[in-house]
């Protein structure tokens, strides 16, 4: 039961850090508003509310001296998930802050840049915030309040990440894989699990349809018969050829 409560934890932390990576991709460019601001703002809070609750739940299990070795081997695995995923998070904090202050809103110092990407970024809040339909506050001083909140959660999260290598002693280098790299890109088995909704990341390998095998063979045949009748019409003409030499 803890384990599928912490698999399903760290899956939700995913999907919203993913999220808040695809929103602070828009920012500085065309599709930049005080909409997605406050999309970031929320975003990022949300984030980091699943990480407290991750570091706890994950916290209190590899301290439990009772718990099996295999228990403990797959614990770590998730903590060395988490703590990665907080790694990102933190990345695209600190980005997401200069970006913000190289292209403030209220007082615009510069052009937005023409990146292509066009619309709204409504939707990948919503997922993030798990709801259908994102509720904006309106605030026009946003893009200067929230920067100074933002630095302030950037030490937040520095501070925690570095709490959490000292409560918990786990070498990331000896942690080994469950599966192969990528495979959970080809997996939707952890789809609904998370309260915070789906990201598509990628489609599924599309199934060969029946009688696949058979058309393959009559083309392979039929290509075959082609290359041997090439071969015979170029044989036939290099006989020709050296017979009309001699």
């Amino acid at each position: 039961m803890g384990k599928d409560e912490c698999k399903t934890m760290l899956d939700a932390l995913n999907k919203v850090t993913a999220c808040y990576r695809h929103l602070v991709i828009a920012l500085g460019s065309t599709s930049d508003s005080q909409n997605l601001r406050e999309e970031l703002k929320k975003t990022r809070k949300k984030a980091q509310e699943l990480a407290v609750a991750n570091r706890t739940k994950l916290t209190s299990l590899l301290k439990d001296k009772t718990i099996s070795k295999d228990d403990r081997a797959e614990y770590e695995r998730l903590w060395v998930l988490f703590s990665s995923s907080m790694d990102l998070l933190e990345v695209d904090m600190k980005r997401s802050l200069e970006i913000g202050q190289d292209f403030p809103l209220k007082v615009p110092t510069r052009h937005l840049i023409q990146t292509g990407m066009t619309g709204s970024t409504t939707t990948v809040a919503a997922r993030a915030m798990s709801v259908q339909n994102m509720k904006y506050e309106a605030d026009s001083t946003i893009d200067t309040v929230d920067l100074r909140d933002l630095q302030s959660e950037i030490t937040q999260v520095s501070q925690m990440m570095e709490e959490m290598e000292m409560k918990v002693q786990v070498a990331p280098w000896a942690v080994e894989a469950k599966q192969e790299a990528g495979a959970e890109l080809k997996s939707n088995m952890s789809v609904g699990n998370s309260s915070v909704g789906v990201i598509s990341i990628c489609e599924e390998e599309p199934k060969e349809e029946e009688g696949g095998g058979s058309r393959d063979a009559g083309i392979a045949s039929v290509c075959a018969v082609l290359v041997f009748i090439v071969i015979i019409a170029v044989a036939g003409v290099l006989g020709y050829l050296v017979i009309n030499m001699s």
